[in-house]
């Protein structure tokens, strides 16, 4: 996954809290290569990020976030259930670096969920579960933490809730942004990778509840889709 051009690479762009760059026609990682659950042998194409990987940037962009709002009170918003795992992982972070840093943040973390998918169609309703906690925002300086984003409309409606209860600040943090082609497309503050317009799985995301206990980022397969439709 390294590498600045050519077909098969994925860029890192420069600047903090920009993504690893996956470009469309990255093969990316044969599945012999790493061990995940065999319960999924069959339903996926193949590793798009490898758990290592995840892991790393997401201790980077711990570093980001803390050089940027150090020294506040922060309300982690952790957007359930795909983001949980990046969330608990990206706190993890955040507080060792604040432990041994002169800079410190004090973090409280609550929960919301989106329910936006069906298989792997985006809804043409979002649901907001948990939104009437979102009064605790008031005054608060908010990071929001969620899994990826792709389309606008799931992430507006969201900040569009939680700006009614006028936060004193509102960062975005997200594992993976897709890359749709939109006029309007919404990039977070923080994310760890671009990637292509795919339906992915592993590492707390899921498609109807299977694959969250996938440590990799893969790609599900057709055969995965039809044994796991709802």
């Amino acid at each position: 996954m390294a590498g600045q051009s050519g077909s098969s690479a994925a860029a890192l762009q420069g600047g903090r809290g920009r993504g690893v760059v996956i470009s469309d026609d990255w093969p990316g990682y044969s599945l012999d290569l790493f061990t995940y659950p065999q319960h999924y042998y069959g339903d996926l194409d193949y590793v798009l990020i490898p758990h290592g990987i995840i892991v790393d940037r997401t201790e980077r962009l711990a570093k980001d976030i803390m050089q940027d709002i150090g020294y506040n009170d922060i309300v982690v918003l952790c957007v359930l259930k795909g983001g949980y795992k990046f969330c608990a992982d990206l706190v993890e972070h955040i507080k060792n670096l604040s432990r041994n840093s002169e800079r410190f943040i004090s973090m409280k973390v609550d929960f919301v969920r989106l329910k936006s998918y069906r298989n792997d169609q985006s809804m043409q309703d979002m649901q907001i579960i948990g939104g009437d906690d979102l009064s605790k925002l008031t005054g608060k300086n908010v990071l929001i933490v969620e899994d990826v984003i792709g389309t606008v409309r799931t992430m507006k409606a969201l900040l569009n809730n939680i700006e009614k209860f006028k936060p004193k600040m509102i960062k975005v943090a997200s594992l993976l942004v897709k890359r749709i082609s939109l006029p309007d497309r919404y990039r977070p503050d923080y994310y760890g990778f671009e990637i292509p317009d795919l339906f992915v799985v592993g590492y707390a995301l899921d498609y109807n509840e299977y694959f969250r206990d996938l440590n990799h980022i893969c790609v599900i397969n057709d055969r995965g889709k039809a044994k796991y439709r709802v």
